[in-house]
């Protein structure tokens, strides 16, 4: 028997264990502490009324032997593929059912989409990134690039004619820093993807808090995306459901004339068993017109914590980008700290948590994020406590 020696090579510890194991320390040293975490990002909200209702109707159905439903299509039940061909329809995108595959979620299927690829690939990664592309491709034994996302580009990159990549990661809005691509630098990476046959990622997780209607939604708004393109979304962060799991993956059938589709659909038939039936009632009901506007409640709810916090570093007069589109705000440490040492510093000084931004890659050190999906009243909390903290250093 013999390991996989590659996972030797990922860091020891995940991001967010590490941060969960500094705060359990420091609340053990420090009982009275009232610490608030704006780190990880996890929903708040609870689900929706028209999700709970879809969910109840659903377990009924499961108890009754005419509406019983056992094994599904791995690829995912047919009213939740056309309630995603009406989405898709409100972003001026047309999709055939059989080009979407319902998941378990985003983050599962960036990983396991790697299946259909060689692990001769090479593989272009913004940097910062969610450390799951990074870890996922380490674990495969791939050859990783990276791209530098700055201060200088906004946080988002664009193509380098002199760089070759096969497979190339793309996050819009972006985690962690919050950055979204306009169409124009989408373009240049399809355009870039098309010219080398490349294939793009795109993680679209994030794309419910777009509301500049300059800013895309979809990769396949942009012309020529469907011949380069995979597309991940989730009900997550749309919809509260990351305790509940569902998501959704593109592969158009205009990808290497239909293959990746096919070999997609291969992979899900043997190693995927597909969503329970409740689940995936429970995501159709988002789109019905009760749910889409529910939801958008508690996006606002979310969006409105982010505007706090974005007036807090504003008025400390610290740089940062997110905020807006984004439920991320991305800070640069203030008095040339580095990510972990400002970490400790806020925990200790404001009893407010984040993350480091060096855990996102080395072009994150020195920079830090916060997450709007808290509680609001914890949320205003927490931006006075940081903006107080951050006074303390002018």
């Amino acid at each position: 028997m013999q390991i996989n020696q590659n996972y030797d090579n990922l860091e020891q510890s995940y991001l967010f264990s590490t941060i969960a194991r500094k705060v359990n320390e420091y609340s053990a040293a420090h009982p009275e502490a009232d610490i608030i975490r704006l780190g990880i990002g996890d929903v708040t909200r609870p689900l929706v009324p028209a999700v709970i209702d879809a969910l109840h109707a659903a377990v009924e159905d499961q108890s009754r032997q005419e509406t019983f439903h056992g094994y599904g299509d791995e690829q995912g039940y047919g009213f939740l593929h056309e309630a995603l061909v009406g989405y898709y329809k409100t972003h001026g995108v047309t999709l055939d059912t059989n080009e979407i595959f319902i998941s378990d979620g985003a983050k599962s299927d960036l990983g396991n989409i790697l299946d259909i690829f060689g692990a001769d690939n090479t593989v272009l990664i913004p940097d910062p990134v969610y450390p799951v592309y990074v870890d996922t491709n380490v674990m495969a034994g791939r050859k990783v690039l990276f791209m530098d996302a700055n201060e200088s580009n906004g946080f988002l990159p664009l193509p380098d004619a002199s760089v070759k990549a096969d497979i190339i990661y793309l996050c819009s809005p972006n985690n962690p820093t919050g950055a979204a691509y306009d169409r124009a630098g989408l373009k240049a990476w399809v355009d870039y993807a098309n010219a080398n046959s490349a294939v793009i990622l795109y993680d679209a997780a994030y794309e419910c808090f777009i509301e500049d209607e300059n800013l895309p939604r979809s990769i396949y708004e942009i012309e020529g995306a469907k011949t380069c393109a995979i597309e991940f979304c989730s009900f997550s962060k749309m919809a509260g459901f990351t305790g509940t799991r569902c998501g959704w993956t593109v592969v158009p059938q205009a990808l290497m004339d239909g293959k990746l589709n096919k070999m997609w659909l291969r992979r899900q038939t043997t190693k995927f068993n597909g969503v329970a039936y409740i689940v995936q009632r429970a995501a159709e009901a988002v789109f019905s017109p009760e749910g889409m506007q529910e939801i958008q409640h508690n996006l606002d709810y979310y969006r409105r914590n982010a505007a706090v916090i974005a007036s807090a570093l504003d008025e400390a007069g610290v740089w940062y980008c997110g905020g807006k589109n984004s439920p991320y705000l991305w800070l640069k440490c203030p008095a040339g700290m580095g990510s972990w040492e400002f970490f400790d510093w806020l925990l200790d000084t404001a009893h407010v948590v984040g993350t480091p931004g060096e855990g996102f890659g080395p072009c994150g050190k020195g920079y830090f994020r916060l997450t709007a999906f808290g509680d609001a009243d914890r949320t205003k909390e927490a931006a006075a406590r940081i903006l107080a903290a951050l006074k303390t250093l002018q």
